[in-house]
């Protein structure tokens, strides 16, 4: 297997990653009826932001923790959920590439889980 290359290698990536969020009732509501995303509008700006992030690319230009505090408002992102997303997307990653760029990816899907975790507790403090 390869390590992450390009912004294909992460299409193919965010593209396996969905196809499991939305198969897993456990947490595909929130995709579905509580954000009701479009994919071919979302996967292109999530290339973008993991471009960014591993690539070091950059483009993406949106609030990653503003959105997830406004989605978790609408529905609670419970731990639960993150333990399921992060679940999937390691899983994700694992099934397709193998290298440091594959192992960077996890250790900031990881941190950026953290991360929301720790701001949507602080919102439901307020």
């Amino acid at each position: 297997m390869k390590d992450i290359q390009n912004q294909d290698d992460l299409l193919q990536l965010v593209t396996l990653f969905y196809e499991k969020l939305l198969a897993d009732e456990s947490i595909s509501y929130i995709f579905t009826e509580v954000v009701k995303i479009k994919l071919e509008e979302h996967l292109p700006i999530l290339v973008t932001f993991w471009s960014q992030a591993v690539l070091g690319t950059g483009g993406y230009t949106h609030n990653l923790t503003q959105i997830h505090l406004e989605v978790s408002e609408k529905s609670y992102l419970s731990p639960e959920l993150f333990k399921i997303w992060l679940g999937h997307f390691n899983n994700s990653v694992d099934a397709l590439f193998t290298g440091e760029k594959a192992e960077q990816i996890k250790t900031n899907a990881l941190s950026i889980a953290t991360i929301m975790q720790i701001k949507i507790h602080q919102q439901k403090q307020q």
